[in-house]
């Protein structure tokens, strides 16, 4: 019988100490006090929720538990830590992973995507006018080049708001890009607020929200629903929106 190797990271257990100021961030988010273990799809596992809500702080913490830094990259980058919050969530992560470990690991991060460019540049004795910088490209195309050129398959990644630099023709690419990836053996844990991205075949979406973290099927999503609502009926919800009060 052949073992399964994903999903590489299959689960999160949260053991809150006795010392938690539970008054202090991140700890007074609502859905990190409710987090007690998340299980990991074998290929994605979307979190979503409103700004605020944990989503990106539980994934962060993920990251920082996995040996990643804040700022985002892969392992080599790990020494670089700009990013002002230090997830003290992550001391409280237990990792349940599988027997084998992926080839390849990334942690894209939108908001400190720049602190990474800037340090590639300098670890290739690049400037950031050189042709091969990311520098030189649109923060778009920049993302793309990191999702095409540095994902290279058996891999776990951990994506937080990919979709902050992308058109929607770009989120399709990633979006056929992720699939290309599964189909290579590996995983993905992704926030996000895009419903392109959320369309993923048999992902599991977990809700992050007042009242703790909980699954959710694509077409019961808020960012399902309102979309849809929206670009069926344009017309009737930009006049609500701008009706005098």
């Amino acid at each position: 019988m052949v073992l399964a190797a994903k999903p590489y990271l299959q689960r999160i257990t949260a053991l809150f100490g006795d010392a938690i100021d539970w008054e202090s961030h991140p700890y007074n988010v609502p859905a990190v006090q409710a987090l007690e273990s998340i299980d990991f799809h074998a290929d994605v596992t979307f979190f979503i929720g409103e700004n605020g809500a944990g989503k990106s702080t539980v994934l962060e913490a993920i990251a920082l538990a996995l040996g990643f830094s804040l700022d985002g990259g892969n392992f080599n980058v790990s020494r670089l830590n700009t990013a002002q919050e230090r997830a003290p969530l992550a001391q409280s992560l237990r990792l349940q992973k599988s027997f084998k470990l992926p080839r390849d690991r990334y942690f894209l991060r939108a908001e400190t995507f720049h602190h990474v460019a800037s340090f590639i540049d300098e670890a290739n004795n690049r400037t950031s006018a050189s042709r091969a910088s990311l520098h030189t490209r649109s923060h778009g195309e920049a993302f793309m080049d990191v999702l095409l050129g540095k994902l290279k398959g058996k891999g776990l990644y951990l994506l937080d708001e990919p979709e902050a630099a992308l058109s929607p023709n770009r989120q399709l690419a990633a979006l056929s890009l992720i699939h290309q990836l599964v189909q290579d053996q590996s995983q993905f844990i992704i926030a996000t607020h895009s419903p392109i991205l959320l369309a993923y075949p048999n992902a599991k979406i977990l809700l992050f929200d007042g009242t703790g973290i909980s699954e959710m099927a694509y077409e019961d999503t808020e960012h399902y629903a309102v979309t849809r609502d929206f670009l069926n009926h344009y017309p009737r919800r930009l006049e609500q929106l701008f009706a005098p009060d």
